[in-house]
């Protein structure tokens, strides 16, 4: 079969530069004497304040400098106390806090209720949110006292607290009024267990041991004191630096390559599937024209015929990647994989839906993607196989979120980690909000009846009503073929044996956990 035969040309490709590169490599030793965890990744923040980026490494450099009201444990997933000690719900739609005494930011003023409540309130009125459906349940916060909050929903909204515990880092109020909002992405601050120290463009971050970090966190005053990010354009430099021994972790490379780096004297390397979905997402509201041929139902049924997901997940994403049927990670409240539309490998029948929407010869598109460059060949590959001619547009992840939020991109292959909330209410409202910040290319007058069904879904009290609504989502937005699920995301690592560092399943390296061996 062609695909097969290129698709191993794909990945053998890769590993003869990975071992190529690594042959003469000398060993090397971590900065364990100086303290300080080199991190090297090829993501390139334009911004470090958590509310104004969306990339994963945004959310990794939060949970380390910021804190939120409650935590999640990164094993159980149970929400536990962290600025707040405890909450309960006052009615259906107002949740109380009590808060946390004694806390210090890292400028070393203290906490209280006036930075939880100017938190929410300033986000909620701030329009350039990198991610608004992660706040749009809220309706604001009060302050009952010192250390007593209450934040009002919309609506009801039963995963508040996995919000709370991923997305909502909270903000010091006085320093942040007094050296301006501006001033204040470019040297933040908040409550976490490491400080950001210094800030160089989109190439570097440094972050400093928060030594006042209140000692009863469930987070844990970090063992290592210095963390170094250096961010780099490409995987190849981050791989690069692994093997000059100028970095002493890194992730996100190729698995092939991260087995050949964890193989070298003083590595090791780790693979751990993560609640990031791979996806296909197609224009089918015409943003980029009328005449464009997503808008035809048949041809995105014939893209999800064309590509074969279970030999993208075996052979380049390999560890245990799964092809989801649903657009939403399996564990994700309401992730209904049964209410899907299926659509296996059949090229046959891609070429005939082709034929029968008016191309039986094919056409051209443009495929816009930030994902590594095997997994980008791979849907070109198979899209050619069948007559589809993708002109490839490879961009950094900001560079293209933003072309897709424009409006300027037919083809748009992507990937969503939904925070890490275990619910779908994380993943299908960025599909089909329906707004014009969220990833989809279907709006309000394309299908108003999927969006309502998505909003339905996040606003019932009662779990089956619940899932009822989302299944029903699945199963529109499968049978019109707005997203194709590709496959389940697993991360690589790659570290010095002097790190001890654990991976796990919601793609959040929390550095403050690592140690030295």
């Amino acid at each position: 079969m062609r695909s097969a035969k290129w698709l191993g040309t794909i990945v053998l490709g890769v590993g003869i530069l990975g071992a190529a590169a690594l042959t003469a490599s000398p060993p090397a030793q971590a900065q364990k004497a100086q303290d300080t965890l080199r991190i090297v990744w090829w993501d390139q923040l334009l911004n470090v304040n958590p509310y104004y980026n969306q990339l994963r490494s945004g959310l990794v450099v939060a949970h380390q400098a910021f804190d939120g009201l409650v935590a999640r444990d990164p094993e159980t997933f149970a929400i536990k106390p962290l600025l707040a000690t405890s909450w309960k719900y006052v009615d259906d739609t107002t949740l109380e806090l009590e808060l946390r005494k004694g806390v210090k930011f890292q400028d070393g003023s203290a906490f209280s209720a006036d930075d939880v409540v100017y938190t929410i309130n300033s986000v909620l009125a701030d329009n350039h949110l990198a991610v608004p459906d992660n706040y749009a349940w809220m309706n604001g916060a009060e302050k009952i006292d010192d250390y007593k909050v209450r934040i009002k929903l919309k609506h009801v909204f039963p995963a508040a607290t996995e919000y709370l515990a991923m997305v909502l880092p909270i903000l010091p109020k006085a320093y942040r009024e007094r050296v301006g909002a501006d001033a204040y992405d470019k040297q933040p601050l908040g409550a976490g267990p490491y400080k950001i120290t210094h800030i160089e463009g989109v190439t570097r971050i440094d972050l400093e041991r928060f030594e006042d970090y209140y000692a009863d966190s469930p987070k844990a005053k970090p063992a290592i004191r210095w963390l170094q990010i250096h961010e780099v354009p490409d995987v190849a430099m981050a791989q690069n630096e692994m093997i000059g021994n100028q970095a002493d972790w890194t992730w996100n490379v190729p698995p092939d390559v991260a087995d050949k780096l964890g193989a070298m004297p003083g590595m090791q390397s780790a693979h751990a599937e993560t609640m990031r979905v791979n996806y296909l997402m197609f224009d089918a509201a015409g943003r980029t024209g009328a005449d464009n041929p997503m808008t035809r139902q048949k041809v995105r049924q014939a893209i999800a015929y064309a590509i074969d997901r279970n030999a993208m997940a075996k052979n380049l994403m390999q560890g245990g990647s799964r092809v989801p049927d649903a657009p939403c990670f399996p564990t994700q409240f309401g992730c209904d994989g049964a209410a899907a539309v299926r659509y296996p490998y059949d090229p046959a029948r891609a070429k005939a839906l082709l034929a029968e929407a008016g191309y039986p010869n094919g056409f051209s598109t443009e495929l816009v993607s930030f994902l590594l460059p095997p997994f980008e060949g791979a849907v070109q590959g198979y899209l050619g196989s069948v007559g589809i001619d993708a002109k490839m547009t490879h961009l950094q992840a900001e560079a293209a979120v933003r072309r897709n939020l424009d409006g300027t991109v037919p083809l748009y292959l992507a990937n969503w980690g939904s925070y890490s909330v275990n619910d779908v209410s994380a993943f299908l409202p960025e599909l089909f909000s329906g707004q014009p910040e969220g990833f989809s290319a279907a709006d309000d007058t394309h299908d108003a009846a999927l969006k309502k069904l998505v909003d339905a879904g996040g606003t019932s009290t009662n779990p089956d009503e619940r899932r009822k609504y989302y299944s029903a989502a699945i199963k529109l937005a499968t049978e019109q073929m707005y997203v194709l699920p590709i496959m389940t995301s697993v991360q690589t690592y790659v570290a010095r044996k002097e790190v001890n560092f654990r991976a796990y399943p919601d793609e959040l390296p929390r550095f403050y956990l690592a140690t030295w061996r």
